[in-house]
């Protein structure tokens, strides 16, 4: 393909709620452009952007896959993305370079909850959108009142550019209002060119025409004098005024048809032309001019074979192969070798790319997602990409023995590739935990571990972090003593053991006078101290928010040694430890969840049985509602699967850690009950 200068590129993310057909169209418009030769599908694994084996088998977008097509002298770069919210990082990255979303929406569910998140995400973003309204031709699809609801949901300004002729399954066609001419069901062909439009819809059009007019006009005050005075204006007028309208967010053309059928994808065509502004008209970032090229990586693919690829939009200037650039992060250099022109998975090699377009290189040293590439190494504010935190963890073995550090390098080769995937090592219960957005977002990655590099892995649920520490004070003497003929070993040490305020924190605090101690003995006590808090007496956790005071000892000019006085100190915080009342502590976590208002009460009780405090409700866009609760991490570990039954996978949600707090005395009680039962068949075996 030829070079395309910037005002002639368009740039498209495709977004939407899972299984609305954004696949699917950006398959249509590749087919009807010409840039295919078949119309592929989702159910046969034959569609260009869903090329992955992990989204053929679950017949769903897992990652946002990159195509091109050239539509009227001018190259859209069509981005799709996925729908499903656990791998909404490369859908939140991909808004980031693109001039235009295009919002598919299903014509039987109308707006659901992703749609709205996304719709917001726009806003923020500034972007212009265009919706178009899949699935037509199923039962239950009707295109009225999905318009219907996208103005009551989402804007009052979406206006409709097309309309169905027919509904459910005896759609025939669509009505393109704009330049008033229909459209016939291809069958999968390629649409061919319009036709009349049919009697039986004549005048639905005609009245669709005349408020899709009103509301262009209403946008320029000039046209609507000479509206008002001579009562049309010309197509070219309306084109014009339509995309500034557009341009300035002030109109959301909606446009519908079959994707699968390829219907309606001319007029969709025209309107991403029409609609959607240059990256000249609408530069992204004005940090970055000056002199040289800069590109911004939003998407990073971990290729076991050739590599690390990274997908770039150019933001100023024009990058070229066999080039330098310095990424402003490491501010380390980096060579570009050939650039790639890509297609879903299959690229050709590309000479450059110009401001304004996408492409992608091949094994840069240290560049990833959410990187600037620079001419050179100089200062620049650029918002950084923000990603959601994980909101459930699973800790994760290998299955063969000697794969951990094969497991852990495969694991940041995929969080290369998706940035809300996490691998930590907890540093209390020495688990390896896998964090992600969702259940099935974890599920993916493991399947891809083996699929892409060969490493099968366990997953398990985590081991919660509880804590120990004590209420009251007590005081205690440990005493080592030990003869094995000739030297021998002897340590003495009397100890007040104190709680801090917040059961947070350790303190060692050396009260010793007149040297009953030697100076050269105490640290040994404090050191034998918490080496005996890493393991509770209660249910083996570590203890926190203790203060400990050495106040008295005695010792052997002969025999005494560090280690003996280690010995005394872990002894006598153990014997201590035991008469201060202890008590088991479990993390508490900050949540927030956003459920539709008809879920609301049977969240709430949920959380009430998971023993929630609620902090209050607020509403958070059209029809949904944010509860605010403290929730005990142990009661929150499978909250994904609950809160998707409980809201029928409208509902999401957030965790933060809060802080500690006392375990109830029942559960206490089972807790050290499980420990002890633990440490016992750990004893046997």
């Amino acid at each position: 393909m030829p070079a395309f200068e910037p005002s002639k590129i368009r740039n498209v993310a495709v977004v939407g709620h899972r299984g609305t057909g954004k696949t699917s169209l950006v398959e249509a418009m590749l087919f009807q452009a010409g840039a295919t030769n078949r119309l592929g599908s989702v159910e046969a694994s034959t569609t260009i952007s869903d090329w992955d084996e992990d989204e053929q088998r679950r017949q769903m977008s897992l990652a946002a896959s990159v195509c091109h097509l050239e539509w009227q002298g001018r190259k859209i770069n069509l981005v799709d993305t996925p729908g499903d919210p656990g791998f909404q990082a490369d859908t939140l990255a991909s808004l980031r370079v693109v001039e235009g979303a295009l919002m598919a929406v299903n014509g039987v569910n109308g707006v659901e909850v992703q749609t709205t998140r996304l719709w917001e995400r726009c806003d923020n973003l500034g972007l212009c959108r265009v919706v178009f309204v899949t699935m037509l031709d199923r039962e239950r699809a009707d295109f009225f009142a999905a318009l219907e609801g996208l103005r009551s949901q989402l804007s009052d300004r979406c206006v409709a550019v097309q309309i169905p002729i027919g509904h459910e399954h005896e759609l025939k066609g669509i009505v393109d209002l704009f330049h008033m001419r229909a459209y016939l069901d291809p069958g999968g062909e390629r649409e061919s060119k319009p036709v009349d439009i049919p009697e039986e819809v004549a005048a639905q059009a005609a009245e669709y025409r005349e408020q899709l007019v009103d509301s262009v006009v209403e946008t320029d005050e000039a046209l609507m004098e000479r509206y008002l005075e001579e009562g049309e204006v010309s197509g070219e007028e309306l084109a014009a005024a339509l995309k500034n309208a557009v341009v300035a967010g002030e109109l959301f053309p909606v446009a519908c048809g079959v994707p699968t059928k390829n219907l309606g994808t001319t007029g969709l065509l025209d309107l991403l032309v029409e609609g959607i502004p240059s990256p000249v008209k609408k530069p992204l970032e004005a940090a970055v001019d000056g002199a040289g090229p800069a590109a911004f990586v939003f998407k990073t693919v971990a290729d076991p074979f050739a590599g690390r690829i990274n997908v770039f939009r150019v933001l100023a200037g024009t990058l070229t192969s066999d080039s330098s650039v310095v990424n402003s992060r490491t501010h380390g250099k980096e060579r570009l070798g050939a650039l790639l022109l890509l297609q879903g998975k299959d690229h050709e090699q590309a000479d450059g790319f110009p401001e304004g377009d996408i492409g992608a290189v091949a094994k840069l040293k240290d560049t990833l997602t959410g990187d600037l590439l620079l001419s050179e190494d100089k200062p620049v504010e650029l918002q950084p990409l923000s990603f959601p935190q994980p909101v459930m963890s699973f800790a994760i073995t290998p299955k063969a023995k000697g794969d951990e550090e094969k497991m852990a390098a495969a694991l940041r080769r995929l969080a290369e590739e998706d940035p809300t995937l996490t691998l930590r090592r907890d540093e209390q219960t020495g688990e390896q935990l896998l964090g992600g957005l969702s259940q099935i977002h974890v599920e993916v990655a493991v399947d891809r571990l083996k699929r892409r590099f060969g490493v099968e892995v366990e997953l398990h649920q985590p081991r919660v972090p509880y804590l120990e520490t004590i209420r009251k004070e007590s005081r205690s003497q440990g005493r080592y003593k030990k003869q094995t003929g000739g030297r021998g070993q002897f340590g003495d040490c009397h100890i007040v053991l104190e709680p801090l305020p917040g059961h947070e924190g350790y303190e060692f605090v050396d009260k010793i006078v007149g040297g009953v101690i030697p100076q050269s003995f105490r640290p040994a006590v404090d050191k034998g101290i918490q080496e005996a808090m890493t393991t509770g007496e209660l249910a083996g956790a570590p203890v926190t928010g203790v203060r400990v005071l050495l106040v008295d000892g005695s010792y052997h000019s002969v025999d005494s040694s560090e280690m003996a006085f280690k010995i005394a100190g872990s002894m006598a915080f153990k014997s201590a430890y035991e008469k201060a009342d202890p008590v088991l502590l479990e993390p508490i976590m900050s949540l927030e969840a956003v459920v539709p208002d008809d879920t609301v009460g049977a969240v709430n009780g949920d959380l009430n049985s998971r023993r929630g405090r609620l902090h209050g409700m607020e509403p958070s866009g059209v029809g949904m509602t944010a509860i605010k609760a403290e929730v005990p991490m142990s009661e929150v570990l499978t909250y994904s699967q609950s809160l998707t039954s409980l809201t029928g996978g409208r509902g999401d949600y957030t965790l933060a850690f809060l802080r500690y707090e006392e375990v109830p005395g029942h559960i206490a009680q089972r807790l050290v009950e499980e420990a002890k039962r633990e440490r016992e068949e750990a004893r046997a075996s």
